[in-house]
């Protein structure tokens, strides 16, 4: 277990690892260094016109979202949802996901990953909306 998983953690709004993402930044709060390993909890904040990640699925993790602020649209299985400030979402592993900001202001999801691991992916996401940009 790390040391840091027996800790206290407190961190204030803004306050976290950050990455940018095109109309779309990742801030994770606690992962795998804190929880050992057990969950990871980020915010995704996606500016208006947002299209997301993209749909995918993961095999062998659950997703929590919390709707923080906004309205974001998100595609759960085959049907797209879109959502109120308050609005709980738990995905199984193996269902296919994505989410989006078609409204008119700033979206806020609050993601708990479980098990944790999914911030080790952050690096080469960043990557992939760069070369996405620049190409």
């Amino acid at each position: 277990m790390s040391d840091d998983a027996g800790k206290v953690l407190i961190l204030h709004a803004g306050e976290g690892r950050g990455y940018a993402l095109g109309d779309m930044r990742a801030v994770f709060k606690a992962d795998e260094a804190e929880t050992a390993e057990r969950y990871s909890v980020s915010e995704w904040w996606l500016e208006p016109g947002c299209t997301g990640v993209g749909a995918h699925s993961h095999e062998a993790n659950e997703e929590v979202f919390y709707v923080l602020a906004g309205e974001p649209s998100m595609l759960l299985g085959e049907e797209w949802r879109r959502l109120a400030p308050g609005a709980f979402v738990r995905i199984p592993a193996g269902v296919t996901h994505d989410f989006c900001n078609e409204g008119g202001e700033r979206a806020g999801l609050l993601n708990f990953f479980i098990p944790g691991g999914f911030e080790r992916n952050m690096p080469m996401i960043v990557d992939w909306f760069a070369n996405q940009a620049a190409g």
